[in-house]
Parts: C-alpha cells; structure tokens; sequence
C-alpha cells in the first residue's frame, strides 16, 4: 500500500506564484503537476508527516494531493493548516485543510473543529487526529505563500 506523506513549506518572492513555487519547492514537489481531490483517506493507507517529500518520480508527472494554501501581498501574515484522522482498524479517515491570511493559532483551531465536523458525519470511530500548521511573514513590497500537503502516493505519467 503507498504511503501518503503530509508536507509543508513557505516562502516569499516579488509575484504571488512566485512565492507559492517557492513554498512547493521548500516541501519538495515544485516539480509535479499537482491534482487535488478532496479528503478522503483509502483505508490502510499509513499517513506520515514528514516536511519535506522524497523523490516521488520524473519532473512534470502528476501528484494527487489535499492542498492547503494561502498567498498574500506584504506585509502581512499566511497561514495554512492539514489536520487528518484515520478510523481505528486501518480503516479509511479524512483530511480538512484551511487556509488564510492569519496566524498559525487561528488557522489550526479552525482545522481542528472542521475535522471534528467531519468526523461528526460519519459513524466511524476516529484516532487522535495529526495536524501540520505552516505560517509566514511577508514584508513589505512581496508576496507570501504558506502551504501544507498530503501527497497520495508518488507521481504518475501525466501522458
């Protein structure tokens, strides 16, 4: 079974893509084509946090990720934040990410009560949950980019 590995990075640069191709290259997939789905966990699915991906395949490939992202002009503040939770017996779990120009606290009680939320809709019985909360400072004249991933698997041939 492939391993979901939850990265995260920040960075700031003179343009709003600038800085969030900076954020992907400080978590490690600045290279992919990256695909979001929604949050659901495929049951015995291990999920690692782990900052920074390891080489997950040729550049240009697609990965299939749960991004949570936030870009802001300076000054100011981004946060981003994952919080996920698998239900016991390696059975599937969910992912909820938020996102905003905020502070690491903010975007981190959010995350929690969005899991929580989730969690409520469904009968399953949950683990403790893990959470990855990224923050960033910009200064004045650039722009910011937090972001956390959870990254499925390793890349696949986008043709």
């Amino acid at each position: 079974m492939s391993t979901i590995r939850v990265v995260w990075g920040s960075a700031s640069a003179p343009t709003a893509m600038a800085s969030y191709d900076a954020a992907l290259a400080e978590a490690g997939i600045e290279n992919y084509n990256l695909v979001s789905v929604s949050s659901v966990i495929p049951a015995e699915t291990p999920v690692e946090a782990v900052g920074t991906a390891p080489d997950l395949g040729p550049a240009g490939e697609r990965l299939t990720v749960v991004e949570a992202r936030a870009t802001a002009a300076g000054p100011g503040r981004v946060s981003a934040a994952l919080a996920w939770n698998q239900s016991v017996d390696d059975g599937p779990g969910l992912f909820y990410e938020t996102a905003g120009e905020t502070d690491r606290e903010d975007v981190e009680r959010r995350v929690r009560e969005g899991l929580a939320a989730g969690q409520d809709l469904r009968d399953w019985e949950f683990t403790e949950p893990g959470v990855a909360v990224e923050s960033h400072q910009a200064d004045p004249g650039q722009y910011t980019s937090a972001v956390v991933l959870a990254v499925y698997g390793e890349s696949d041939p986008i043709l």
